[in-house]
C-alpha cells in the first residue's frame, strides 16, 4: 500500500510558503501524493491552487484532491483545471471528487444543494468527454487524462464511481469502515462487468505529539461542526501517537486500501517528520 499526506490547505492561519514548503518536503521523504481538501465557507486555500503550486515545486509525489465538491463547480471548467495541473506537472494528477454534504458551501456557491446528486451523475460524463477533446484542454494529449476517482457512501454513489471513474475514494474512518465501503465498490465495479478492480484510496487525520493532539482535535471539531455531535467522534479518531499510526496503516493495508493519504490537522513543520519517520 501507498501513503501519502496531505497539504495543510485547509487549516486555518496557514501561510502559502508554509503549504509550499511542505510540499518540497514532502516531495523528499518516500510520501506517493500530496491531497488536498475542499471548502468554500471556511478559511482555506482553493483546492486546485494548493495542488498547482505544489506541482511548480515538486517534481515527483503525485498530486490528488480528497475530495473536490464537482457539483460546485461548472464542468468545463472543472475538466480544465484539473487536465492543467495533470499537464504542468508530468503527468501527477488525480481528481477525486464527490458530491459533498456541506449546506453552506452551496449557498454560497449559489447553487441548490438538494439536486446535487442529479447534477454531479451529470456532471462525469461531461467531464470525461471534455478531457478527451484537445481543442478544449491540454490533458487531451500526452501524458493523457487525469485519474478520476469518486466517493459517497450510497448505492447511487458506487454506481456512479463503477460507471464513469477509475476507482473509490473514501471519507475517512476506521478501517473496518474502508472494509466495508471497499467491498461495496468493488461488488458494483462487478455487476457492471468491467475487468479488473477500481483504484482504492483511503484517508485519515493526526496531530502527533501532546499539544498538537489537542489543537488537531480542536481543528476537526470546527471543521466538521456542521455534523453536530458526530464532530466528536471524527476528532477521537484523530491519529495522535506512532502506535495509533501504524496500527491504522496497517489496518488499511489488509482491508486492501490502494493508497492512504493521511492530512495533517495541524499546521507545524515538524509534523510532516515525524509521520515520515513513523512510516519509515
Amino acid at each position: 500500500m501507498r501513503v501519502g499526506i496531505g497539504l495543510p490547505n485547509t487549516i486555518p492561519g496557514v501561510e502559502g510558503r508554509f503549504v509550499l514548503d511542505w510540499a518540497r518536503r514532502a516531495d523528499r521523504h518516500p510520501f506517493t501524493s500530496l491531497g488536498v481538501l475542499d471548502r468554500i465557507r471556511y478559511w482555506s486555500f482553493d483546492p486546485f491552487a494548493a495542488l498547482a503550486a505544489a506541482a511548480g515545486v515538486t517534481e515527483r509525489v503525485g498530486l490528488v484532491s480528497m475530495v473536490v465538491i464537482g457539483p460546485l463547480r461548472a464542468t468545463v471548467m472543472l475538466a480544465k483545471q484539473a487536465a492543467s495541473i495533470h499537464a504542468l506537472s508530468g503527468g501527477r494528477m488525480t481528481l477525486g471528487l464527490a458530491i459533498g454534504a456541506r449546506q453552506d458551501d452551496y449557498r454560497a456557491a449559489g447553487l441548490e444543494h438538494r439536486t446535487r446528486g442529479a447534477r454531479f451523475a451529470e456532471q462525469l460524463p461531461d467531464l470525461l468527454s471534455c478531457w478527451q477533446d484537445r481543442a478544449m484542454v491540454p490533458g487531451g494529449a500526452e501524458p493523457g487524462r487525469p485519474g478520476l476517482l469518486v466517493g459517497g457512501s450510497t448505492g447511487q454513489a458506487f454506481s456512479r464511481m463503477a460507471r464513469h471513474a477509475d476507482g473509490y475514494v473514501h471519507g475517512g474512518g476506521p478501517p473496518r469502515a474502508f472494509a466495508a465501503a471497499a467491498s461495496r465498490a468493488a461488488a458494483a465495479w462487478t455487476d457492471l462487468g468491467r475487468p479488473g478492480s477500481p483504484a482504492l484510496w483511503g484517508q485519515g487525520y493526526f496531530a502527533l505529539g501532546g499539544e498538537a493532539a489537542e489543537l488537531g482535535a480542536a481543528y476537526l471539531r470546527d471543521y466538521y461542526a456542521f455534523t453536530g455531535p458526530f464532530a466528536d467522534k471524527v476528532a477521537a479518531g484523530n491519529l495522535t501517537t506512532p502506535q495509533a499510526v501504524k496500527d491504522f496503516v496497517r489496518g488499511y493495508e489488509e482491508a486492501g486500501c490502494d493508497e492512504l493519504v493521511l492530512f495533517p490537522t495541524v499546521g507545524r513543520a515538524d509534523q510532516l517528520d515525524r509521520l515520515a519517520d513513523i512510516l519509515s
